[in-house]
């Protein structure tokens, strides 16, 4: 199947040949025309399946056929971060080249100023690409109008309510008009998700390409048995034995990414980290280190885990296993992106065994335990009747009354 047969303009599949797309993907073949034809379309791909050329291509020849006069926004785009709006919008800035007519997307995301945002959209856009919040900030300060937006985007929408965004989609979606054209994208469709489509969509076609063989990516899945305190150790062991070129490293909390980066960098391995902390700037910058290959390894929290597409990077390592099965799939699914293979690492320690085995369960895995020579674990599992409490201090079941601590407050005191 080529482009040409989905239904597409002859200007729009010079852009896919000329942006190095050969032939469809799964998702593509299956939403494209159904999007043409003026259909909702509820998508459910795996991400690095290609879901951004299969709404971004139909939008714009919506907006080829459509557009007549004065500029108005003819595409609304929601994503959940500020790294996948700029990826989206370059992406359809890219493929917009190659039509007949100028077509203006506009970026927008918070974070940075709002001001030079509020510039660049006076004269009108023809396409936005923004995180729920700021664009709700743009619509306050009338900045934008959207109550004549004749199709809506929502990508990585199970990511727009984990990241607590049901009450701004709500907001938004009450300033629209009735009668759009909605696209529903997602790698996951958790009940949450699904009662969202539901509301928004009208009779969707459903394009599910979840379980094609040929849609799955080659990653070869690795899971290590590593004591806590020797996973660094390990890491380091592993690009230098291993020969990893690039390593996107997924760890829990922006301590631990700043922690294990500064730890590689002292033992001269090339490494950076990115967070929820660092201005947007300062991400964009490392990012675009890691990309162009002048930094070896990127340390992230799950900041990093959706959206970004870093083209043919070998390796990914689970530092921290991810909170859940779900997450387990966006991260990995940063490598063995188009036809690329890949390898996912997942540190495992005596007290996430049972965790890592729910994930298993819940992917329907099953990863062998690996040791690797001189780094053999002899930690055992934590009692569950031991664990610590970290909000309140001590050992549950074990720690002082507050009769006691009066107690030991006065013989401190009289002694």
């Amino acid at each position: 199947m080529s482009f040409s047969s989905l239904g597409l303009a002859a200007p729009l599949c010079n852009a896919v040949t000329a942006n190095g797309y050969t032939t469809p993907t799964a998702i593509q073949s299956a939403a494209i025309p159904a999007i043409l034809r003026g259909e909702d379309v509820l998508g459910a791909a795996q991400t690095g399946s290609g879901k951004t050329a299969a709404f971004a291509l139909p939008l714009l020849q919506s907006l080829l056929d459509n557009r007549s006069g004065a500029r108005q926004l003819h595409g609304l785009v929601l994503v959940p971060t500020r790294e996948l709006a700029a990826q989206v919008g370059e992406t359809i800035r890219r493929l917009a080249l190659h039509l007949p007519m100028q077509v203006k997307v506009s970026i927008v995301f918070g974070g940075v100023s709002i001001n030079p945002q509020m510039m660049a959209l006076r004269g009108g856009t023809d396409i936005v690409v923004a995180t729920p919040g700021r664009l709700l900030d743009l619509l306050d300060h009338n900045a934008l109008k959207i109550s004549r937006t004749a199709m809506l985007v929502l990508d990585e929408a199970d990511r727009l309510l984990d990241l607590g965004f049901s009450e701004e989609l709500g907001r938004i979606l009450a300033l629209l008009p009735t009668q759009r054209q909605n696209l529903f994208f997602s790698a996951t469709f958790p009940p949450s998700v699904q009662a969202l489509a539901d509301s928004m969509l009208h009779q969707p076609t459903r394009v599910e390409v979840l379980g094609e063989p040929l849609s799955k990516p080659d990653i070869a899945q690795r899971a290590i048995l590593v004591d806590v305190p020797r996973r660094t150790q390990l890491l380091k062991h592993l690009i230098l034995q291993e020969k990893w070129g690039r390593v996107l490293v997924f760890v829990a909390t922006k301590y631990a990414a700043d922690h294990v980066a500064d730890k590689l960098r002292r033992n001269g391995i090339d490494a950076g980290s990115i967070h929820g902390e660092l201005s947007q700037g300062a991400r964009g910058e490392v990012l675009s280190d890691f990309k162009a290959n002048r930094m070896q390894v990127l340390v992230a929290t799950d900041v990093a885990a959706r959206g970004i597409d870093i083209a043919r990077l070998p390796v990914v390592v689970n530092y921290d296993l991810p909170r859940s099965a779900d997450d387990y799939t966006h991260r990995i699914g940063r490598t063995g992106r188009a036809g690329e293979s890949g390898v996912a690492v997942s540190f495992v320690s005596a007290d996430t065994q049972a965790h890592f085995h729910l994930i298993e369960k819940r992917q329907d895995i099953k990863v062998a335990l690996e040791t690797i020579a001189g780094f053999e674990a002899v930690e055992e599992a934590t009692p569950v009747a031991a664990v610590t409490d970290t909000v309140n201090g001590g050992i549950k079941g074990k720690r002082k009354s507050k009769k006691d601590k009066l107690r030991e407050a006065a013989a401190n005191a009289a002694e």
